[in-house]
Order: structure tokens, then sequence, then C-alpha cells
């Protein structure tokens, strides 16, 4: 994959990750109890990647289809400032964030698995897609993760630019010093 010259172009314009919550943070399951209450499940290994993300400068955001307190609330936690919710058509939310963070489409990468995810990706300069996607998003995807959704694809997605912007060990230093040991000095 990072011996295509295409796709490594692709990879180093990338200046905002746009990702989808249902099927990409979790396996696209919902858990509905009989009071009402809903749960999902969500990896850490994605909350790690956007912290790693967040250390190159990399700002991400994302955009579900369907409301859920669940989701404000773990991406909340996550300090995620760019969250929209409920509404099927992603467009809008889309146009408003090439708005905010000032970026071409070209250089916006998006993470999607299912068939509301396709007019915007279809838009991306790179497109990327959980390996349990939808058959049609798979067929558009510049890159299918290894992982399935709710499993790390996100984290994967995530690595595998910042490796192709050679951004990946210098951010991974960066958050080692200011996250891992940031009071190491302190308890010494």
């Amino acid at each position: 994959m990072m011996n295509n010259p295409e796709l490594i172009n692709k990879i180093k314009r990338i200046k905002l990750i746009i990702s989808d919550v249902d099927g990409v943070l979790t396996d696209g399951s919902i858990f509905i109890s009989g009071d009402g209450t809903e749960m999902k499940q969500f990896s850490v290994e994605d909350a790690a990647g956007c912290a790693l993300a967040k250390h190159a400068d990399l700002p991400i955001a994302f955009i579900s289809g369907r409301y859920s307190e669940a989701t404000t609330i773990r991406l909340k936690e996550m300090k995620i400032p760019h969250v929209y919710q409920g509404d099927l058509n992603k467009t809008p939310p889309f146009e408003e964030l090439l708005e905010i963070y000032q970026v071409d489409l070209f250089e916006v990468a998006y993470i999607g698995d299912g068939l509301v995810d396709l007019p915007v990706m279809e838009r991306c300069g790179l497109k990327v897609a959980p390996s349990n996607s939808h058959f049609l998003v798979l067929k558009i995807a510049d890159y299918v993760t290894q992982k399935s959704g709710g499993e790390g694809a996100l984290r994967e997605m995530i690595e595998w630019i910042l490796h192709g912007q050679k951004l990946y060990y210098p951010a991974l230093e960066k958050m080692r010093d200011q996250v891992y040991l940031k009071n190491k000095s302190t308890s010494q």
C-alpha cells in the first residue's frame, strides 16, 4: 500500500480526519435495555489513536447519522471539539467542517462503513473503510483497515496516515513526554 505513489501523495495532503461513529468506533451494535437505556461498546484503541493524532496536530471530527447520548459522553471524554449527530444527511456538517478547518476536499480523510457515508466519502481526498463495511463502501475505499469497526479501525487509519506523513514517531514521542511522563519529574 505504501509503495503506491498516488496513495502516498493523498496521505501527505491530509489535514483533517472525519469519522463516522456506529460501525467505526463501535461494531454497529446498539444495546437497549427494558427501560430504554442505550449502551454501546467503544474500543480504547480508537481513543489512543485520536490522542496520537492530536499530538501530530491532525484534527479529528465525527459525524453520526444517529443521535446517541453514549456517543456524546464518549466523544466528550475524548475531548473531540466537533461532533455532529442525528441527521442521515452528513453533507451539511461535512461542509461546515471544511469551513471550520479551512481545508479543501482533497485534504480530508474520511472513514465510514455504511451507505449513509457514501455521499461524503465520494468527495474526500482519502477514503477509508473498516474491513466489515458495506461492499459499496469497500469498493470506493483507498484503504481498508485490517481491523473491523469497534476493534480499533480508526486507530489503524490514524497510524497509517501518520506513518505516511512521517509524523508517527514525532507524535508518539510528544505524547510520551506530555502525557505518559508528565508527572515523572515531580514524582522523583
